[in-house]
């Protein structure tokens, strides 16, 4: 058994040293013929091509011939697209309810085009659902039948006129100080028809132009349909068979409550300023100006049309006060940028002076003398502030002392004064 295991070894060794000595005698052969290359790399790539016989330790030599095709691998072919053996899709077309690719919930031209025939077809209504944080208004598309059963169960309550102050109407006499300002109307002195009739009570300068349209007008017993005639105060000017004759003017300072709207005539029956000052005389009287339905404090009212024209003109710069309720405090950056100025899209913005009230730096007082739709809501929503109240403290020099909310009073001649002749 040892010999034998002894044997098999000695074979082990022979193959093994045999298999080295061919190995080192091919590669030695391969070196002398120069003929061994690496051929692995692609097309641009060099290839190397073994050492140099003169100097193996420092030179190599590398070649960038492209390497012969040796038919182990075969060469990419491309093939022609073909739809032989594939079915055919339908195309079927998306319905209203599948949203289109990219949309991420935008809404699409095509549900636009819905809601608008379903409007036309009386199926669905718009809303008007107030404002958002930014002052913009917002609405919703609902069924006809949901918003006709809400404004139905809204009953909107009976306002009941303020009381009538304690002190009685002023007369007023401006002759002594339109003498001093040489500001006496000349008796002679001509004036539109329209105007004439406006100033009697009866309606607006609009609607007396229709009246005398309509010939339902006389000046001195002739009917008048020539738009422009002008009249003079001696002269008899009639309606539906009774003298009518310029009103004296009245001046109404009203402290406005909230869930007011500032309008003449609402439509959808809401209710308004006007249903608060009712009794306050039997002229027709109008507000200067406007404020927001959430928005309280002081509001004035006039037949005076001259005085209504001076206040509203933004030439005249007429200063106003606000007192601001902010949902959280004001930052001194902020505050510095609105005092400095800024612009909006509806223009630039300059605050004549604003200053914090509370600890919190959540109420401020606020002047400015822009009359521009919305502006103080606007000027805080411009920094992300929503305005949770906002008070009109003082209007033209008038303000609100001894005024309760709700309730008005009647202006002084002192006040009217001021106001038609100084401001």
């Amino acid at each position: 058994m040892k010999k034998d295991n002894n044997r098999n070894q000695d074979s082990r060794k022979r193959s093994k040293s045999g298999s080295s000595k061919e190995g080192k005698r091919d590669f030695s052969s391969a070196r002398n013929d120069k003929k061994t290359s690496f051929e692995g790399r692609g097309k641009t790539e060099s290839s190397y091509k073994g050492r140099s016989t003169k100097d193996e330790s420092k030179g190599k030599r590398w070649s960038t011939e492209k390497p012969a095709y040796s038919g182990k691998t075969k060469p990419t072919e491309k093939k022609e697209f073909s739809l032989e053996g594939h079915p055919k899709k339908k195309y079927t077309p998306k319905t209203s309810d599948q949203k289109p690719a990219g949309s991420y919930g935008k809404p699409s031209y095509r549900k636009n085009e819905d809601n608008k025939a379903s409007e036309k077809s009386g199926e669905f209504k718009t809303v008007y659902k107030g404002r958002g944080k930014d002052e913009r208004p917002v609405f919703e598309t609902v069924k006809r039948a949901e918003a006709e059963g809400r404004s139905a169960k809204k009953k909107f309550s009976r306002v009941v006129p303020a009381d009538a102050p304690a002190e009685p109407r002023p007369n007023y006499n401006f002759e002594v100080i339109e003498k001093k300002l040489n500001k006496s109307p000349n008796k002679n002195e001509a004036i539109r028809l329209n105007k004439y009739i406006s100033n009697s009570g009866i309606c607006s300068r609009r609607e007396a132009d229709n009246l005398i349209q309509n010939g339902e007008i006389k000046v001195n017993g002739q009917v008048i349909m020539e738009m422009g005639y002008k009249v003079q105060l001696s002269d008899v000017v009639t309606f539906k068979g009774k003298n009518i004759n310029p009103e004296k003017p009245v001046y109404v300072l009203l402290n406005k409550p909230k869930d007011f709207i500032t309008t003449t005539d609402d439509p959808m029956e809401r209710k308004t300023v006007m249903q608060l000052v009712a009794n306050a005389c039997k002229e027709r009287i109008f507000p200067v100006g406007r404020l927001d339905r959430n928005t309280t404090g002081l509001l004035l009212f006039t037949n005076d049309g001259e005085l209504a024209a001076k206040l509203s003109h933004p030439s005249n710069q007429i200063k106003k006060i606000y007192q601001v309720t902010l949902d959280k405090p004001l930052t001194r950056v902020d505050e510095e940028v609105i005092l400095e100025g800024f612009d909006l899209e509806d223009g630039p913005v300059k605050v004549n002076d604003m200053q914090v009230l509370s600890k919190d730096r959540t109420i401020l007082g606020l002047e400015i003398h822009i009359g521009r739709n919305r502006i103080v809501r606007r000027i805080f929503a411009h920094f992300g502030y929503e305005v949770e109240g906002l008070d009109r403290v003082m209007y033209a020099g008038l303000d609100k002392k001894d005024l309760t909310r709700g309730n008005y009073r009647f202006l002084t001649e002192k006040e009217v004064i001021n106001l038609k002749y100084f401001k």
